[in-house]
């Protein structure tokens, strides 16, 4: 793709928030972007950066042209890859989008696959699960992982993974040697909670209220990862994904308790868009996971 049309120029100074980098990452003088963007402004008869301001803004015309830029940018690497594609079978280019929690489902599959198609490149792309239909249907990711399904007629999805949360605490807590628990003895304990909202971490705030009984989250942490990592350093309590803790449970830097009124289960999709083709890379990562679900 040409870098120097006014459309992409456009596309790289918005990217850049600076008409001074994108012509240095254009290796392009800032008069030539500006006149370039001005040649673009007068063609479609709209004003698409608001320049009065400290930073760079888009207007309301400029932000539509932005996601048509972007679209034709997605749609010129995807034509790049299966043109790639059609000369040598084995190369190409896969973008999942995923959340952090998501990733761990992906893991197993991504393995098989690096081993299936080692020249093939992959990008596992964090993204959150309510922004991916969007990532999805602009082409920036081929495929996305969440725990819901997409009630959108644009997308097809594929469950490929059930899994339960699962209630942790540290060793040396004074209920690791409990198997169960009521969901009434936790009221006095403290917990370590996510600060993403998730349909995981609604439900257990709705059964603590249901049940009348106090949820304590005393310490709120972005990632799955640092939540698992402060109840290990015994700073209280979490409910988590039982994939995400199953190796601190076979070490036993963790204990998992089951809690009576708590049996929340959730379904893992694969979600894409049903009417794009799909390129060799798209494909034989579908054909795999496929082949693993029968």
């Amino acid at each position: 793709m040409d870098p120097y049309t006014p459309l992409n120029i456009f596309l790289t100074v918005v990217k850049e928030h600076s008409f001074t980098r994108a012509a240095e990452k254009l290796y392009r003088t800032q008069p030539a972007i500006s006149l370039a963007i001005q040649r673009l402004e007068n063609e479609l008869g709209e004003r698409l950066l608001d320049r009065s301001g400290r930073d760079l803004a888009l207007t309301e015309a400029g932000k539509l042209v932005y996601d048509c830029a972007r679209r034709q940018e997605n749609l010129q690497r995807e034509l790049s890859n299966q043109l790639s594609e059609l000369r040598n079978k084995a190369i190409g280019r896969l973008v999942i989008g995923a959340n952090e929690s998501m990733t761990f489902y992906l893991l197993p599959h991504l393995c098989q696959f690096r081993h299936e198609y080692p020249k093939i490149k992959l990008v596992v792309q964090r993204s959150r699960s309510t922004e991916l239909p969007d990532h999805l249907a602009a082409g920036d990711v081929d495929f996305g992982i969440v725990s819901y399904r997409p009630d959108d007629e644009r997308f097809d999805s594929i469950p490929i993974y059930t899994d339960h949360l699962s209630f942790v605490v540290p060793p040396n807590h004074r209920l690791a040697g409990r198997k169960t628990v009521s969901i009434k003895d936790l009221g006095m304990e403290s917990f370590v909670g996510h600060n993403v909202p998730s349909p995981y971490r609604d439900n257990v705030i709705r059964e603590f209220l249901r049940h009348k009984v106090t949820l304590n989250v005393d310490l709120e942490m972005p990632t799955v990862e640092s939540i698992r990592l402060m109840v290990q350093a015994g700073q209280g309590l979490a409910f988590l994904p039982r994939l995400c803790v199953e190796q601190d449970l076979r070490q036993g830097l963790l204990n998992e308790i089951k809690v009576k009124e708590l049996s929340l289960e959730r379904t893992i999709y694969l979600v894409r868009v049903s009417k794009r083709p799909l390129g060799h890379a798209a494909k034989a990562f579908l054909d795999l996971v496929q082949k693993e679900q029968k």
